[in-house]
């Protein structure tokens, strides 16, 4: 392997873990801001549900696991929706100017 094709793949290296670090900065960011919404639009319906087949005692519990399933599917949404516009975005500059 030759020192430029060695140069380049380092190159590359860098810029794909930036844009790793900066999608899951931005979708921690967007946690904090969108997960409550989801949470309290959707418990009292998450906790009447577990009442109905699970039966009475388990509200505390479903309102802990639920918060933590809110937390992590807009996380990881929005994880993978914002490396995904940020590759495609890189992409799209890069035949552009090349």
């Amino acid at each position: 392997m030759s020192f430029m094709k060695k140069h380049q793949d380092a190159g590359r290296s860098i810029f794909m873990s930036s844009i790793q670090g900066l999608a899951n900065t931005l979708a921690l960011l967007v946690t904090f801001l969108g997960a409550p919404p989801l949470y309290s639009n959707s418990i009292g319906w998450v906790q009447a549900f577990a009442v109905r087949h699970y039966g009475y005692g388990f509200e505390d519990v479903t309102a802990l696991v639920w918060g933590g399933v809110c937390a992590a599917l807009v996380f990881f949404i929005s994880r993978a929706s914002i490396s995904t516009a940020l590759v495609m975005g890189g992409l799209a500059l890069a035949t552009r100017f090349l």
